[in-house]
């Protein structure tokens, strides 16, 4: 019977171990791949598949990528969904006896990614652990290319809607689940297809309160875990570490910072605001290009690149940290030597978090080391121009940044300035660092001259003209004489090697130069390599101390960034304020004014507050800019809560806990969901969650379905976000329903605008102010007709426009009877007006007591009835 060989036994061994992986086997100079999984890889990665030997009746499928360059492999392979074990020779091959010991040192997942090349620079990597208990959440979530732990937990309210906006502010590549989790279907299906997130089931013991705790509390020395605590972060916590110390096999000890936090501590933003305002990419390409981070990010630095993402995704509700920020950002702005000197030296700094990473994971090479170097160099240059500065937090950024003069001085001593890729080679410890390197290598180099001096010797001693000393890596060093000359070799050289036209020959001499050369650069080579490590050790030792500054320097970039777009852009400092404020002179789109000529953008003025401007209807037509206004304020809110300057003339910000979006249509066909039931669902979502203290952005509610029951819904919305008893929050409300505008003659708070439109004859020109009053028209024909809608059809719709409006009952005088209207629109105030004065027909009757009215008692309420009933009609 058939039996695997001894390696393909090996393989499908370690394989077994590793069934949700594809396997990279190390071979030699290559990473294998058998079996099923060499077909996989074939195919994902466009390589060549072919067969071998392996024992049994048929040959083993097989591929193989060099192992120089896989990782560009293995980020393809993770890039399209799956998990890359890692297996390596983890014994000295000279020194094994049979078949090389190997064993998967590391397993690579999306959340695991820490290599420069397949993560972007300017980006968190996070990996994020959830734990689900009937219906609440423990969550955490780690970037482990940088070393940042946060957790908290969801148990009250709206806790999957409070989940996926937690998924939507980090952006996970990857989420580990418990069992409870993964048992439910449907959440794990939204998710996946909702933030395109890779999902991995983890064993349940690693979710267990006991593991978690004991796991947490060798890590977190500054936080305390006790047993007892059975807080679902902790659960998540203990999980998320636990799955790393699976897949990276190594202990993570640059995780050394806990953070529990509460979603409360910031403003909260839902998928659906994220996305139609496009914080960091765009809706449709998904491009950098034409978000709010395009526009803000002029750091200099990868750390401050991702801070900067930070605070966009995570705006601050407390206005104490909001006016430091302000005044930083300010300080910085007036000082504009200070800032741009500043920026200069940060842009010599390199990604001292995801190198220190490096460091502790044991994959950082010298030049990695000697990057770190040359970063903190620039911090006692940084720390001085610093020193002049008084606000809050550039003191503070001053005081936490560490000239790390110890850990530079030792790099300066052991690392040479250009060292090579490669740390087991040689030639990276400086002269000086380690007397027996110097020794080593000068031995190494006087062995050329030693070699040398002795072939001279022996040709004259020999009288051997064409004797040459040479060297191979089989036979070390010889001595070649060719066959004229085999008469005069002396008796004391021994033969070593014979080929056709020459023999080779060692002496006792020579072997002494050999030993002393080769065992040189042999133990030179040893003991760099050791060194490094040592000097890494050290660093590592430091992690706390390099990490404080670094993230130090990150937050002075991106206030130095936020200072130099406020000056390049001119923009202003808010006003933030406790109040139920939002009063903006001419704003602008801090997005669009980039994307178009300069001096093309129209500003705009917006009031808003919790008393008569409660409420903002904007009527007009579609392409007159009503979304970019919304929009525009919103971001400005957005901008103003980060500590940002922003694109006005002068703004007055009230604090906002959270801003909801409802913009745009569109189907939700993967769920099965029409456009208006993801309409409803987000006018819902918001209509549950907002509070008092948040802004509404709503565009165009109730297009989704027909003109009256669209209609009912926009009326009804309008009156129950402006009803102070139920919610009471600042919106603005775009609509083309043009009935609306009379609820500010019935509503306390609501105020009418529009986008004014200028009109020639035929054509329209949008003139893209913001007024107050209602739009006169929809314009609708003629936007069709400036979208290059054919003519005839421009024609035949203005012809069927008119025999509508002749028959609207909006367009004739409501205190006379009209025909049903026919063109789409309704008079809903007469119908209120009438449904009201028949209830209280109704109720009048109802109350009456008939018996204890008099003759003329009676007369005067049927008098009352009838008139009431008369005013219905």
């Amino acid at each position: 019977m058939a039996t695997l060989t001894p390696m393909m036994r090996q393989y499908v061994d370690i394989k077994e171990q590793y069934k949700d992986c594809i396997l990279f086997f190390r071979l030699g100079d290559f990473y294998e791949m058998f079996f099923e999984d060499a077909k996989i890889a074939s195919r994902e990665l466009e390589i060549t598949l072919t067969s071998r030997e392996c024992g049994l009746d048929e040959k083993a499928h097989m591929c193989g990528v060099p192992f120089h360059s896989a990782d560009s492999y293995i980020a393809k392979l993770v890039n399209k969904g799956y998990k890359v074990a890692i297996c390596e020779q983890v014994e000295d091959p000279a020194q094994a006896k049979g078949l090389v010991k190997r064993d998967v040192v590391r397993v690579v997942t999306p959340g695991t990614i820490t290599e420069s090349p397949m993560i972007e620079e300017k980006k968190n990597n996070y990996l994020m652990s959830i734990y689900k208990l009937k219906s609440y959440f423990g969550l955490a979530v780690t970037d482990l290319s940088t070393g940042e732990f946060l957790a908290t937990s969801i148990t009250l309210g709206n806790t999957k809607g409070k989940l996926f906006d937690e998924i939507a502010k980090f952006s996970p590549s990857e989420i580990v689940v418990n069992g409870e989790f993964e048992k439910d279907i449907d959440l794990v299906k939204f998710i996946r297809d909702r933030f395109n997130v890779y999902i991995s089931k983890a064993d349940d013991e690693l979710f267990s309160s006991d593991f978690s705790c004991e796991k947490l509390n060798s890590y977190f020395k500054d936080y305390k875990f006790e047993n007892n605590d059975f807080s679902l972060y902790v659960n998540a916590s203990g999980a998320l570490i636990g799955y790393l110390e699976q897949t990276q096999k190594i202990n993570l000890s640059h995780i050394q910072n806990f953070t529990k936090y509460e979603i409360e501590e910031y403003m909260i933003l839902d998928i659906s605001t994220r996305r139609n305002l496009e914080l960091t990419e765009t809706m449709r390409e998904k491009s950098r290009k034409g978000s709010l981070l395009w526009v803000l990010d002029r750091t200099v630095t990868s750390m401050g690149g991702r801070t900067l993402r930070k605070w966009i995704e995570q705006p601050l509700i407390n206005i104490y940290d909001i006016n430091d920020r302000l005044k930083s950002v300010n300080e910085l702005k007036e000082k504009f030597m200070i800032r741009m000197e500043i920026r200069e030296l940060l842009k010599r700094v390199y990604d001292i978090e995801r190198l220190m990473g490096k460091v502790i994971l044991g994959s950082a090479n010298c030049r990695d080391l000697v990057a770190i170097k040359n970063s903190i160099a620039q911090i006692p240059y940084i720390k001085e121009l610093l020193k002049d500065l008084s606000e809050n937090l550039n003191v503070k950024y001053y005081d936490e940044l560490d000239p790390l003069l110890d850990v530079h001085d030792l790099l300066e001593r052991a690392i040479i300035d250009d060292p090579p890729v490669t740390v087991k080679e040689g030639g990276i410890i400086k002269e000086g660092f380690n007397e027996e390197v110097d020794k080593y290598r000068e031995a190494s180099r006087e062995g050329k001259n030693w070699i040398a001096s002795l072939e001279s010797k022996e040709r004259e001693r020999t009288g051997i003209k064409n004797l040459k000393i040479g060297y191979n890596k089989v036979f070390g060093y010889y001595i070649e004489v060719t066959k004229s000359y085999y008469s005069q070799v002396p008796k004391e050289y021994v033969r070593k090697q014979t080929l056709a036209n020459c023999e080779r020959y060692i002496t006792e001499e020579l072997k002494e130069i050999e030993d002393t050369v080769l065992g040189a650069q042999e133990r030179l080579v040893e003991l760099e390599y050791n060194l490094f490590t040592k000097v890494r050790d050290e660093i590592s030792k430091e992690v706390n101390r390099i990490k404080a500054t670094a993230k130090a320097l990150a937050n002075i970039d991106v206030l130095c960034t936020l200072a130099e777009v406020a000056d390049r852009e001119n923009y202003v400092m808010p006003n933030i304020t406790n109040e139920d404020v939002i009063e903006i002179v001419d704003g602008r789109h801090p997005v669009v004014e980039k994307m178009i000529d300069e001096g093309e953008f129209v500003p705009n003025d917006t009031f808003l507050d919790r008393g008569e401007n409660l409420v903002s209807i904007i009527t007009g037509p579609n392409m007159s800019g009503k979304s970019t206004y919304m929009r525009q304020v919103a971001l400005i809110v957005l901008m103003a809560q980060i500590g940002s300057f922003v694109p006005a003339t002068s703004a007055k910000i009230g604090i906002v806990d959270r801003i909801f979006t409802r913009v745009g249509a569109s189907d939700d066909l993967a769920s099965g969901q029409s456009t208006f039931m993801v309409e409803m669902t987000e006018v819902a979502n918001i209509l549950n969650n907002a509070t008092c203290k948040s802004l509404l952005i709503l565009d165009e509610i109730g297009r989704g379905t027909s003109t009256y029951d669209g209609l009912s819904i926009a009326w009804s919305v309008i009156e129950y976000v402006a009803n102070k008893e139920k919610l009471g929050a600042r919106t603005l409300f775009a609509t083309h329903y043009h009935e609306l505008t009379e609820l500010e003659k019935n509503l306390d708070g609501i105020k009418n605008y529009c986008i004014a439109v200028e009109k020639k004859g035929d054509d329209v020109i949008f003139l893209r102010k913001i007024k107050r009053g209602g739009a006169d028209d929809s314009y609708g024909i003629e936007v069709a007709q400036l979208a290059g809608v054919p003519l005839p059809v421009i024609n035949r719709a203005k012809e069927i426009l008119k025999e509508l409006e002749s028959a609207d009952i909006s367009k004739k005088d409501r205190s006379k009877k009209a025909k049903k209207p026919i063109g789409g629109q309704i008079d809903i105030f007469s119908f209120n007006a009438a449904q009201r004065n028949t209830n209280e027909v109704l109720t009048d009757l109802k109350e009456m007591d008939i018996s204890t009215l008099t003759p003329l008692d009676a007369l005067n309420a049927l008098y009352n009835l009838q008139k009431k009933v008369r005013d219905c009609s």
